[in-house]
């Protein structure tokens, strides 16, 4: 049997660790989880978890450290601090522990500031990227905002670090007074004004880098990816957003050729995602996440389960090339779980 270790994940996690638990191969695993919040969603699916302790850096990887050494964890499935634990990898193999993580560090570290990855792919062929500029004053983004906009593009901009929707908004110039006041009473709205978004980035001298970019109005699409150890794709499942809660499941050829670009030249091990956007017919890169999407338990759907998947290739265990099927309407529904005293 086989200890896998979640640290401090999403809650979709809480699907990911019952996928690989109720595998096709009656394999059994044990798993641990932890988390500053004892009664976190992803550790209702744990065997056993403990209260995670805020921590930074070093101190976080040596507690992660401890932890693995203390219940001998096979398998360590990391999301929090994963460029920290990747720089340490050596240390977890030492003590008898996989880690599912990009070891290629300077392409981690690259993943994890878009302009930087944005800035490796320029020219590459492998995916069309959208137009941008990148700003630190004030100044810097009323230029890369007018530089755009005399291109004809709707603009947006995002924190270069940030995950998911943090920080994204779309600048909106016709916003009207009462479309500021319908915002305190609806839905809260990512578009703001140029004048209020400049206004609010001029109270200070310097701010952490933003991405100052060309709005992709049209569909998004996730595709879920399957790689070996050594980064060889196995499967990529585009997923589609659609109405509402409703994802489509898709064998479209322009993306399984990104995949497959994207495959080849970074190289990424076990699961991860890629995030493209549309725009007037051209699918362009929004980010890669070199880890296991949100989502991803949605695209599993398709038959193949990627997070089982994964862990049998950092353990070694040969399986065929998965053939997902594609054709697929998905959605979701709230689960009700019954929670473990705290």
């Amino acid at each position: 049997m086989t200890n896998i270790y979640f640290n401090r994940w999403f809650s979709s996690a809480y699907h990911y660790i019952n996928m690989i638990r109720d595998n096709p191969d009656g394999q059994r695993f044990t798993f641990y989880g932890t988390h500053p919040d004892p009664g976190h969603l992803a550790l209702q699916a744990c065997d056993y978890s403990e209260q995670e302790p805020v921590l930074h850096g070093e101190e976080y990887v040596e507690y992660a450290l401890d932890f693995c050494r203390r219940n001998e964890i096979g398998v360590f499935i990391p999301r929090l601090k994963m460029l920290e634990i990747a720089k340490e990898a050596r240390r977890f193999d030492e003590i008898g522990t996989k880690v599912m993580v990009c070891r290629d560090i300077p392409l981690l570290e690259c993943l994890m500031e878009k302009d930087r990855f944005y800035e490796s792919l320029a020219g590459s062929g492998v995916v069309p990227l959208p137009e941008y500029e990148i700003a630190e004053t004030a100044e810097q983004f009323k230029a890369a905002y007018e530089k755009l906009a005399a291109r004809g593009h709707r603009v947006c901009f995002k924190p270069t670090n940030a995950e998911g929707g943090m920080g994204f908004r779309i600048i909106d110039n016709e916003r009207s007074e009462q479309d500021k006041l319908n915002d305190l009473y609806g839905w809260v709205s990512a578009a703001i004004s140029f004048e209020e978004a400049y206004g609010t980035l001029s109270s200070v001298e310097r701010f952490p880098r933003l991405m100052v970019m060309e709005l992709l109005p049209d569909e998004e699409v996730s595709i879920d990816c399957l790689a070996d150890a050594d980064g060889n794709l196995l499967a990529a499942i585009p997923r589609r957003k659609s109405s509402g809660r409703i994802y489509l499941l898709e064998d479209k050829p322009e993306l399984l050729e990104i995949a497959s670009r994207v495959a080849a030249r970074c190289r990424i091990p076990f699961v991860y995602n890629i995030q493209v956007k549309y725009n007037n017919g051209v699918p362009k890169l929004l980010e890669i996440n070199p880890r296991m999407s949100g989502g991803l338990y949605i695209t599993c759907l398709s038959g193949v389960n990627m997070p089982y998947l994964a862990v049998k290739a950092i353990l070694g265990q040969p399986f065929e090339p998965p053939v997902p099927q594609f054709g697929i309407r998905a959605s979701y529904l709230e689960l009700p779980v019954l929670m473990k005293p705290v």
